[in-house]
């Protein structure tokens, strides 16, 4: 892995030092790795967390049926803000991939 990272910090570095026009390609490519590992990452944490709290309430609603109202209403109250993340990971690669403010 560090290997790699090298490799890709050392043609970053030769693209940087050349023309614009390869510069700016390279920079584009970078952008879709970049978007596509970040938007990745941040849809398997909000899986994660969404499993995570639908199982919580679960576990909650067969302890005490009696609170299954409120724990779904803060179940879903909690879904959403998750999901928030997502949909702001997604932002940010959509702004990295087609309004880039570091390209040239």
């Amino acid at each position: 892995m560090k290997k790699i990272v090298l490799l890709m910090l050392a043609i970053a570095g030769a693209a940087f030092a050349a023309d614009g026009a390869v510069a700016n390609e390279t920079l584009k490519a970078y952008s879709v790795v970049a978007a596509g590992i970040g938007l990745g990452l941040a849809a398997l944490g909000g899986a994660i967390g969404m499993g995570n709290t639908a199982a919580a309430t679960i576990a909650g609603t067969a302890r005490n049926p009696g609170l299954g109202g409120k724990l779904l209403t803060t179940m879903f109250i909690a879904l959403a803000m998750i999901e928030a993340q997502v949909i702001y990971a997604l932002v940010i690669a959509m702004i990295a991939l087609y309004a880039n403010p570091f390209l040239g």
